[in-house]
């Protein structure tokens, strides 16, 4: 492969990579915005259902001001299509609550925005030193030659100490410029900016071994133990082999270590508190260097959380699964145990017999799952008789007033109403003249089963009441249908057949 083929390889590969795509496309505007007024500087975890809102919030606002090119559908929708593009990512939080956080990918393209929306300085004085003594400190760490080593601390030593003995004899103390604090500002923000997406790596790095190793896990070919050692193995290879491994080992130094915690925030607050500070960095930025250490800490415990799920998960999963596999492993032992005292205590001491690795599969076409208990056929405890005197002091009168309707007496008040001079018209009616031990509610049924039978039919649009007297004296109104009775002078053919059914006997009777 040509020069210019490898090189345009390599640029497809870096395109395809989540943050170009993010800031490649149309929208990538937007997209950002959005995501520097949700999550911040810090990349704070936002319950899904929060995020939500809060996009179509911001899309509404950025629609009102006049925004045509806004990304299309609902907040769950969207957010959706971010995780598709792997710049979301959705997981549990220590309350077990749904959040969203930025991927690394989106942090660096936050970044990458934010340093060119920052003004830039130019070549500086500031600049070429800072690379000097990076140099000379990467040479004085990584010199192989213990000699060349030894004449490098000499003579930083000896500058030092120079510097050191004029200032202590009242040689001039030269002031920076403000060339020289606005470049070292400038590459201080630019460094502590990019904290948040090297912490995020080192933490979706932890999430895609522990798929890997549960993934390993279930194919089951691999043991157990290897598996486990090639997960040491790598987890120790992400914080030694890897750049983003590095800077997190050299972070927890840093916070093991109080003396370089205190000087760091030292340093932090002379530089803030200088003179020349106040007009060249803002508010933000300001708060952004004071948070540094908070900043630190807080990525810290984000992989070390990501780090203790990944082996609790692990840990979880080996054990129930070694003791399932133990229990099942015991019992077969011990029937196999079982059945070699039984052929033993009958076949002599040189008796051989062939048994298989494994015992054949028992084909059981209907395996019963309860079985015959001698106590489901015991005879229930006979009924002994009450004692007369433990029951209730209740009369045949009270027991009949609080049984069903007495047909037998309301027929005959019926019949003995459509024969006299002035029958009643409705059924209504009829049940008002009764007596009150027939007005109960429930002869209320009764007169309409008796209407029923001779073929009365109510009117379905008309009610009337019926004051009925309940067994202890108090009353109830009911709304029944109207049900006209038949006039005696004018039977109709249905009525006339009920009533020579009724006069010959041959009704049903109840």
């Amino acid at each position: 492969m040509s020069g210019i083929a490898s090189e345009l390889a390599g640029v497809r590969r870096a395109f395809a990579q989540p943050t170009l795509t993010l800031l490649h496309q149309r929208q990538a505007s937007v997209v950002i915005t959005i995501f520097r007024e949700a999550f911040g500087r810090n990349n704070v975890p936002i319950p899904t259902a929060r995020l939500h809102t809060q996009v179509e919030e911001h899309l509404a606002q950025a629609r009102a001001a006049g925004e045509t090119d806004l990304p299309a559908g609902s907040g769950r929708e969207i957010c959706q299509r971010w995780m598709r593009g792997q710049w979301l990512v959705r997981s549990l939080d220590d309350d077990g609550r749904e959040v969203y956080t930025l991927t690394s990918h989106a942090q660096q393209a936050l970044e990458l925005v934010k340093n060119l929306a920052r003004d830039r300085a130019t070549l500086s004085e500031h600049r070429i030193a800072t690379i000097l003594g990076t140099v000379r400190r990467f040479n004085a760490e990584a010199n192989p030659d213990r000699s060349a080593r030894v004449g490098i601390l000499n003579a930083e030593i000896a500058r030092l100490q120079a510097e050191r003995d004029r200032l202590v004899d009242g040689g001039d103390l030269e002031g920076a410029t403000e060339d020289y604090m606005l470049e070292g500002f400038t590459e201080l923000l630019s460094l502590v900016s990019a904290l948040p997406s090297d912490f995020a790596r080192v933490e979706e790095r932890f999430a895609t071994i522990r798929g890997e190793i549960l993934a390993a896990f279930r194919a089951e070919d691999r043991p157990a133990g290897q598996v486990i050692d090639d997960y040491l193995a790598r987890a120790d290879a992400l914080m030694t082999a890897t750049q983003e491994g590095r800077a997190f080992e050299g972070a927890f130094a840093l916070l093991r270590d109080d003396g370089l915690v205190t000087q760091l925030r030292e340093d932090l607050t002379a530089l803030l508190e200088h003179p020349l500070s106040d007009g060249m960095i803002s508010d933000a930025e300001r708060a952004e260097l004071r948070g540094t250490v908070r900043l630190v800490r807080d990525g810290l415990d984000r992989v070390l959380v990501q780090r203790s799920r990944v082996t609790a998960t692990l840990k979880d999963y080996i054990v129930s699964r070694d003791a399932a596999r133990d229990r099942e492993l015991e019992q077969v032992l011990r029937q196999v145990e079982s059945e070699l005292v039984t052929w033993m205590a009958t076949t002599g001491p040189r008796a051989t017999h062939g048994v298989p690795l494994l015992p054949a599969r028992a084909d059981v076409g209907h395996l019963r799952e309860r079985f015959h208990d001698p106590a489901d056929d015991v005879l229930p405890d006979r009924i002994e008789v009450a004692d007369p005197d433990d029951a209730p002091p209740l009369s045949l009168s009270e027991l009949v007033a609080q049984g069903g309707p007495r047909l037998v007496e309301l027929r005959d008040r019926v019949d003995a109403a459509l024969s006299s001079l002035l029958p009643p018209a409705t059924l209504g009616e009829l049940f008002a003249g009764l007596d009150a031990d027939l007005r109960r509610p429930v002869e209320v049924f009764g007169l309409l089963h008796l209407a029923a039978d001779r073929g009365w039919t109510g009117e379905d649009d008309v009610t009337e009441d019926f004051a009925a007297v309940r067994p202890d004296g108090s009353g109830r109104t009911f709304a029944v249908p109207r049900t006209p009775l038949p006039d005696p002078d004018h039977p109709t053919d249905a009525s006339t057949d009920a009533s020579t059914d009724a006069s010959t006997g041959s009704e049903t009777r109840p």
